[in-house]
């Protein structure tokens, strides 16, 4: 679709520039190319220097550096990209936008190995606010306003978490911990106030009755969020991305309505949650649907979530999770197949595609047969633990795995201990790829940063922090983890296709060959509708 941003670019010409080939990838993303014996396909780069016109919100026209007519380019703005790679722009096909904004200010627990670490660290972080508003006139903040921490993964703590543990360190200051999965919170007594939850010893906040409380914790005034939002998208357009699937528990279609009108530097396809779906039907939205003039914004999918996380130990697994009795034992299965069904049954009448959250083998199996049953188009979402038979039915169906592979690295010990002997299933991706299902990477940011480039070099190496390979049968080749990146698009470009454009300083081959990583590549511009979201050339 063209849109208002489409029409108001200006013609750009990209000169002497090199384009990425993947011809030996088919229709179904099987790779052909010669192996390297790494289990990586030699990614090729054509290195002919072309010119690349782009006009109208699309690409006009590639040809041979000098050759395209005077008549075709007059008007266009020359750029000399001096034999930079282009590659169509990136997109993060799961993210929730308005917490990774918030958690890129918020406390970084992350890095906490126990409970008393992650005590420690809002211990210091409570000296340091209260020493900065002893500094500031009116002396130090009042009670009530929460310190909000991000990320903390106890699934392998030798001790656990306590409110206690917090109140000795943060007294009437309501503490509220987020976990890394966005599945749990750990909160001290006036944390749990706070949530307006009851008291209890471990101060921990779980699935449903967390879900329900974390987009309250994560509300503040809209200026303060959009702008927050706006300088987050901003960093990430720098890395290459022009465009995010944003499944933020919120009302996504009036959020970026009024984001739009600011002016936004990426795509956003806004999610739609079971409590907004009547609201959405009554306008007649359909997946694709423009949201606002420009067409930068489109409607999303319907996001279900039906199961819980792995750190938590909630994801809904067929096996019982060691150390665990009772009911919970298996995980926690949150939305039913009887509730499930009906629910994408009702998304794919009204034209929306349904993006199915699902960990565990169990719920990846309930997930697989309610797609099934229903004949929903669509996606699972994380697709983390996948038995053989389902990698099979996942390919039968049409059904796109949706995967955050920084999750693999994130998760690897955790994978060990509590998913032990079924490890060669979790994050299959190469298992998945080579059964013809179609793979889109993402972050589920701020769970992981919202950074392609980290997805990317995750799949292809599974390899992180100096530790050897994991599971390494189940990398994928450079150019299939970079296709499943760019939403569809060929990786050479194609004419007619959107005018969204990263051009690379550095050739993700030619680093992966050199430095064995592709974290970290440089962009030197990024392009969006044909107009510039960032450009450091």
């Amino acid at each position: 679709m063209t849109g208002r941003a489409d029409r108001a670019a200006p013609p750009v010409l990209l000169r002497r520039a090199r384009r990425h080939r993947d011809g030996h990838r088919d229709g179904h993303g099987a790779d052909h190319g010669a192996g390297r014996g790494d289990g990586h396909a030699s990614p090729r780069r054509d290195d002919a220097l072309v010119d690349v016109l782009l006009t109208h919100g699309r690409v006009a026209a590639v040809a041979p550096t000098g050759t395209l007519p005077a008549e075709v380019v007059r008007g266009a703005e020359p750029v000399d990209v001096a034999g930079r790679t282009l590659l169509p722009g990136l997109w993060d096909a799961h993210a929730h936008v308005t917490q990774w904004a918030l958690a890129r200010a918020r406390l970084d627990v992350s890095g906490a190995t126990s409970a008393a670490h992650a005590a420690r660290l809002v211990a210091e972080r409570v000296a340091a606010d209260r020493a900065s508003a002893d500094r500031r006139e009116g002396g130090p903040a009042g009670p009530g306003v929460p310190l909000v921490g991000q990320g903390f993964r106890d699934a392998l703590w030798p001790d656990r978490p306590t409110a206690a543990l917090l109140d000795a360190v943060a007294g009437d200051v309501p503490v509220v911990l987020v976990s890394g999965d966005l599945h749990c919170a750990w909160a001290s007594t006036a944390g749990l106030r706070h949530l307006g939850v009851p008291a209890r010893t471990s101060g921990l906040v779980r699935e449903a009755e967390w879900m329900d409380r974390m987009a309250a914790l994560d509300r503040v005034d809209d200026a303060t969020a959009d702008a927050l939002v706006d300088a987050a998208l901003r960093d990430a357009a720098a890395r290459g991305v022009v465009g995010v699937v944003d499944l933020e528990i919120a009302d996504n279609r009036t959020v970026w309505r009024r984001r739009a009108t600011s002016g936004l530097p990426v795509r956003v396809r806004a999610g739609v949650w079971e409590q907004h779906l009547d609201a959405l039907l009554a306008e007649g939205l359909r997946t694709g649907d423009p949201l606002e003039p420009t067409g930068l914004v489109t409607q999303g999918p319907l996001k279900v979530i039906t199961d819980g996380a792995l750190n938590t130990r909630t994801a809904w697994c067929h096996d019982p999770y060691p150390g665990l009795h009772g009911a919970d034992a298996h995980g926690v299965l949150t939305v039913p197949p009887d509730r499930l069904r009906p629910l994408m049954a009702r998304a794919e009448a009204h034209g929306l595609t349904c993006a199915v959250h699902a960990i565990g083998d169990a719920a990846n199996g309930i997930a697989l047969d309610a797609f099934a049953a229903t004949g929903a188009r669509g996606s699972v979402e994380h697709a983390q633990l996948v038995t053989a038979d389902d990698v099979r039915r996942f390919a039968a169906l049409g059904v796109v795995a949706s995967v955050q592979p920084e999750h693999a690295m994130d998760d690897r010990d955790v994978v060990d201990r509590y998913w032990a002997g079924r490890a060669g299933d979790a994050f299959a991706y190469a298992a998945l790829h080579a059964a013809g299902v179609r793979l889109a990477l993402g972050s589920d940011a701020p769970v992981a940063p919202l950074d392609p480039w980290a997805a990317v070099d995750a799949a292809v190496t599974r390899r992180r922090d100096g530790r050897p390979a994991w599971h390494p049968e189940q990398r994928l080749p450079l150019d299939v983890a970079l296709g499943a990146s760019v939403d569809g698009e060929p990786l050479g470009l194609r004419v007619g296709g959107p005018a969204d454009v990263a051009v690379l300083d550095d050739d993700p081959a030619a680093l992966l060959a050199a430095a064995g990583s592709v974290r970290g590549v440089r962009v030197g511009g990024t392009l969006v509708a044909g107009r510039w979201t960032h450009r450091a050339l």
